[in-house]
């Protein structure tokens, strides 16, 4: 118990600000356990986006409130995701061999394909969630975090690791998951969404399905495998077509 305590907390620390290497010494092996927990710290994210949502939107119109409470996600995960969207963008448009792209996305620097994928992808997500209808949207954000990053999770499951552990930013290499924490990870991820959502909405779960197949053949045949930066892009990308998926259920 104590080892799945510390790979809880290095999965908290790691996918977000909060402080608790301040108060709890983690082992340096538990970072490489984290992926189970990912989901689970969806609730965490998901949480107090919705609730952020919640609470603007009884002070401010529909379009303020939903840009705050993404800003106040961006301020709890410290932009950690969308910084692998825009540098998916970067390496996927700009680079031609694998070489290319794992340099591009490693490189800082912000190029045009990194802008303009982030802004029309903010301009997505912020219309579509705004286009549901009100009475779902805290649930759904609820749900859709979670789901999200088990979809992921389940993507780094089956492919390799592109780069060597040195040449990774974080400088680790997660475990694969065994059969017993692969069910614990499907049950952190799916669990929001059989609760908080009804049934007809349970099928919103093929778009992001479809979407993190189209990630795991493509990066596999660019570059033979996954990055950190890809992780998060998928995970970004699976939201937003959980989210499209909603929209379109919810209005037939």
């Amino acid at each position: 118990m104590k080892k799945l305590f510390y790979q809880l907390a290095a999965a908290i620390t790691f996918f977000t600000r909060i402080p608790l290497w301040r108060i709890v010494d983690i082992p340096a092996e538990s970072f490489k356990k984290v992926i189970c927990f990912w989901p689970l710290t969806g609730w965490i994210t998901g949480g107090i986006t919705a609730g952020a949502w919640l609470g603007f939107s009884m002070f401010f119109p529909p379009i303020l409130a939903i840009i705050l409470a993404l800003v106040v996600r961006i301020l709890l995960t410290g932009g950690f995701h969308e910084d692998g969207l825009g540098d998916f963008f970067d390496g996927f448009g700009g680079g031609k061999t694998k070489v290319d792209i794992l340099r591009i996305m490693k490189d800082s620097h912000v190029g045009s394909y990194a802008l303009i994928g982030v802004m029309l992808y903010y301009l997505l997500l912020i219309n579509t969630i705004i286009s549901l209808p009100k009475e779902i949207v805290f649930s759904a954000i609820l749900a859709a975090d979670p789901l999200s990053k088990l979809l992921t999770t389940t993507m780094m499951n089956f492919l390799p690791y592109a780069r060597t552990e040195n040449e990774s930013k974080s400088k680790t290499l997660y475990d694969k998951l065994s059969i017993p924490r692969f069910l614990a990870a499907c049950l952190f991820g799916l669990l929001p969404l059989f609760l908080l959502l009804g049934q007809v909405l349970w099928l919103s779960v093929l778009i992001p399905i479809g979407l993190v197949l189209f990630m795991f053949f493509y990066v596999k045949k660019r570059i033979g495998g996954y990055t950190g930066d890809i992780c998060g892009a998928t995970a970004l990308l699976c939201e937003l077509g959980f989210y499209l998926a909603v929209c379109l259920i919810s209005r037939h």
